[in-house]
């Protein structure tokens, strides 16, 4: 592991601490106090699944494969399970290498997410990331419904010495977006980041926005890449599957961001959004600097949640 990722996963272990304390922890105690794998143990599995915010469906999917494994593999005790439900767990959350294909071409992002959840902090961060990582990036501001969005972006956008385009309260969210668009073709940036208004309680508002700034870019750079990512709090639990939902209900969701893991108890969460919404966790947050954001990885997301200090 290089420092950065190292890091990270260190910041993972720790963000997930609450999560641990109370649903890991309670599942150690099934594994370590039944002494038969039975149905009362499923049962007791599945409790602390779902009370783990990782959902109803998941919890099924998880323990159904798990109860095939133990079959196949014959496993008798109950403290074997662990490993093969961690192992089911990492199968439910896998998203490939695919997912991150618009970081290497000429991408148009769109980002999507109600008001208070860490929108505009998160396409600070990833306009900080790509910048980093040698990427030309310009922010197109369409958020105009909320005044302190903008300004906060220009914050963002002046530390991380990239373009914004808009940003005036009342402005024409399309017009906006027209706007970053040539500057984006003109200026040949790699990726154009896109903030959009959060109001989920007007449906049909949202949608038909969201639908002329699709148009807008499709009749604009018909050749970009196009990436839709909508940003969800993990400490609201099942309240963010729930928005995830009704954000996919409006436009084509390609990824989603989950932020403040390292305020929750709610980890589980990132299991049952993933696998419900059949729509990849692509960067998790767990904090409040750039380096808090980082590229969703199921492998170390599912260890840092099972973290004990023997497998360290």
């Amino acid at each position: 592991m290089g420092e950065e990722k190292k890091g990270f996963f260190q910041k993972l272990i720790e963000g997930l601490t609450k999560t641990r304390d109370s649903f890991v922890k309670n599942m150690d105690y099934v594994f370590r106090g039944f002494t038969n794998i039975d149905d009362e143990f499923y049962e007791e599995l599945e409790e602390i699944l779902i009370s783990g915010d990782i959902g109803v469906r998941t919890t099924e999917e998880i323990l159904e494969e798990l109860q095939s494994k133990v079959k196949e593999q014959k496993i008798k005790e109950p403290a074997d399970c662990k490993e093969l439900l961690i192992e089911s767990i990492k199968e439910q959350m896998d998203i490939g290498d695919a997912a991150y294909e618009f970081e290497n071409k000429t991408s148009v992002i769109l980002v999507v997410g109600v008001n208070g959840v860490g929108k505009t902090t998160t396409i600070g961060k990833l306009a900080s990331k790509f910048k980093n990582s040698g990427k030309k990036v310009v922010l197109a501001a369409a958020d105009t419904f909320r005044a302190a969005a903008g300004d906060q972006l220009k914050e963002w956008a002046n530390r991380a010495g990239v373009e914004i385009i808009g940003g005036q309260e009342g402005s024409d969210p399309a017009a906006v977006v027209y706007d970053a668009l040539q500057s984006a073709k003109a200026k040949k940036a790699d990726i154009l980041l896109i903030d959009t208004a959060g109001r989920l309680h007007n449906k049909k508002n949202l949608m038909d926005e969201l639908g002329k700034i699709n148009r807008i870019v499709s009749k604009e750079y018909p050749d970009a890449y196009r990436e839709t990512l909508v940003v969800v709090d993990a400490t609201t639990g099942q309240n963010a599957l729930v928005q995830a939902k009704e954000f996919s209900e409006v436009t084509d969701l390609s990824g989603i961001v989950l932020t403040k893991m390292d305020g929750s108890a709610k980890g589980g969460i990132a299991v049952a959004i993933q696998s419900e919404l059949h729509i990849p966790v692509k960067y998790i947050g767990v904090g409040e600097t750039v380096d808090d954001l980082e590229k969703f990885n199921a492998n170390d997301f599912v260890e840092a949640l099972f973290y004990t200090k023997e497998n360290a």
